[in-house]
């Protein structure tokens, strides 16, 4: 439950949740990686930031785990108040759901993807940043998980 500050419910919010506790290597995933900002990468943009005079932003991705495909079979048992006439049946996941072990490399390998069509590219000295320098209007992303760090000279742009 969300509250508001006079402590009545703003809204309910639930997640489904897979054992990804359960889950064994090789078997059900192969990778788990996803690349976190260092925190000299963050500094320097705030500094950068703050010298030039640049536009920060920061958002969340909903959903982001969500946004990418599974390409191991990982199969879970149905969720408590599923009704179906075949109990016993499981259901085969198409998207990674929060706790899988893989989900975090799914999601940060669908937003690469994105990040290079849209010619963004990725530092050589931290893997979380990607740059796109076309003409004078650069463009900075952090990536750390499912957050977004955006900073760059033209607002529109950003």
């Amino acid at each position: 439950m969300k509250h508001n500050v006079d402590g009545s419910i703003n809204r309910l919010k639930e997640r489904l949740v897979a054992k990804g506790y359960a889950q064994t290597h090789d078997i059900d995933y192969e990778e788990t990686f996803a690349p976190v900002a260092k925190m000299t990468t963050l500094r320097t943009l705030i500094a950068l930031a703050a010298t030039k005079g640049w536009h920060l932003h920061q958002m969340d991705v909903k959903n982001a785990f969500l946004q990418g495909e599974l390409e191991e079979e990982v199969y879970m048992i149905q969720p408590p108040g599923f009704e179906c006439d075949h109990p016993n049946v499981v259901c085969r996941l198409k998207k990674p759901l929060y706790s899988l072990k893989q989900a975090p490399h799914v999601w940060h390998s669908k937003i690469t993807q994105y990040l290079h069509q849209i010619r963004f590219r990725v530092s050589k000295s931290d893997t979380s940043l990607y740059i796109r320098n076309e003409s004078d209007r650069p463009i900075v992303i952090i990536l750390y998980v499912d957050d977004l760090v955006i900073g760059g000279k033209d607002l529109t742009e950003i």
